[in-house]
């Protein structure tokens, strides 16, 4: 029982690792990715809609993202969601597709990204965190009856080891990013 909570634990905190990687992906860092799209919603019809499921997103170069949709009655809103969104660039319509084109970072826009990324970076070491609170609580939740009082403290360290990897882990991630950021 104790190695199922741990392993669940385990797989829940790889998870978060994903989670922040998949966020950090969204960020831009001086170049085109359709990656960096994944958190607008379009207003489509009512619903909030993720914009790569109303139109083809393309990369012609590494400045340039492209997005032809499949509705071109959703031109307008996509447009108008891109515009809300907190990327910071203006769409050129041209009547059948949206270009977008990425400035170069300037210094203080990187600078502020990096801070951003950290952001990320506390918010899944808190989520982390959370996972180890629940499989400890949930050890001696057992401790009272099924496990002794010694075993219950192994679980937990080593669920503390577990939770100590993952940190490192979201630290690594980071590094690897505010590295990218500051690339010029």
């Amino acid at each position: 029982m104790p190695q199922s909570i741990k392993k669940n634990a385990e797989e829940r905190m790889e998870k978060a690792i994903l989670a922040l990687k998949r966020d950090l992906s969204t960020l831009r860092a001086g170049r085109a990715t359709p990656s960096l799209l994944d958190r607008i919603q379009v207003e489509y019809y009512g619903a909030p809609t993720p914009i790569n499921q109303l139109a083809n997103i393309t990369t012609p170069d590494s400045r340039t993202l492209m997005i032809q949709p499949w509705d071109k009655s959703s031109l307008a809103d996509i447009e108008r969601a891109i515009m809300k969104s907190d990327l910071g660039l203006t769409p050129q319509n041209d009547g059948a597709m949206i270009r977008l084109s990425i400035p170069a970072l300037t210094e203080e826009r990187r600078i502020e990204l990096v801070k951003f990324t950290k952001k990320f970076g506390e918010e899944a070491k808190v989520a982390i965190r959370n996972i180890r609170r629940d499989a400890n609580d949930d050890i001696k939740k057992l401790e009272k009856s099924d496990i002794s009082e010694d075993e219950s403290r192994r679980h937990q360290d080593d669920i503390q080891k577990s939770t100590d990897k993952f940190v490192a882990e979201v630290d690594k991630v980071l590094a690897a990013k505010e590295k990218e950021i500051m690339e010029v």
